[in-house]
């Protein structure tokens, strides 16, 4: 075989890969393990996800959950996860750290194992640098829900909610509760408050 003719083989076999390698993606955390069991009606906060811009081209990124096909474990819902920031551009070399908050819902969260991938991809767009680049990398999530019921959800909400606002929430819960019970002693209680002048 003619020495051009590998030349051009070696081209064709290796150009493929130079053209990938231009945009890249990272994450900073390889698996994420929640050893508490939760509970429906919570919202948590996960510990944090970092992205990283491992490529030669600025772009931007976004975070999402996957699931395996066919995993032993439940399949959390997308709509469970809520990330900030949602989207975000990176150059080269730079990384973001995305937070994550987890809102089970009070109905409708089997109890169970878990698991998901916390996937972090680049929003690349067709035709950009001449390609379309379909890439991604992950962090693995594990997480147990244990059993509960309506009204304990309801109770569990209103905890993470005060929580999640807090001072907030307090503040607004005891001006709520002295709104109740001024109401209450007014309804029970009547006060006659006059002024009287003597005359002499």
């Amino acid at each position: 075989m003619k020495k051009s003719t590998l030349a051009v083989v070696a081209i064709c076999l290796f150009l493929p890969f130079w053209a990938l390698a231009k945009i890249g993606v990272g994450v900073g955390t390889g698996k994420i393990v929640v050893d508490q069991p939760m509970k429906p009606g919570l919202i948590y906060t996960l510990p944090p996800l970092v992205v990283l811009n491992t490529g030669d081209e600025a772009s931007d990124y976004g975070v999402t959950i996957q699931h395996r096909e066919n995993q032993e474990q439940m399949k959390p819902a997308k709509e469970w996860f809520s990330f900030e920031p949602s989207s975000f551009y990176l150059n080269p070399g730079e990384s973001k750290v995305v937070q994550i908050k987890l809102t089970l819902p009070i109905k409708g969260a089997r109890p169970g194992d878990y698991f998901a991938f916390l996937q972090a991809y680049p929003k690349q767009k067709a035709g950009v640098s001449g390609t379309s680049v379909n890439i991604a990398a992950a962090a693995k999530l594990y997480f147990t829900i244990v059993p509960s019921n309506f009204f304990a959800g309801i109770y569990y909400r209103i905890v993470s909610l005060l929580t999640l606002y807090s001072p907030w929430g307090y503040i607004v819960l005891v001006v709520i509760g002295a709104t109740l019970l001024l109401g209450i002693l007014r309804r029970f209680i009547s006060f006659n408050i006059g002024l009287s002048v003597k005359k002499k």
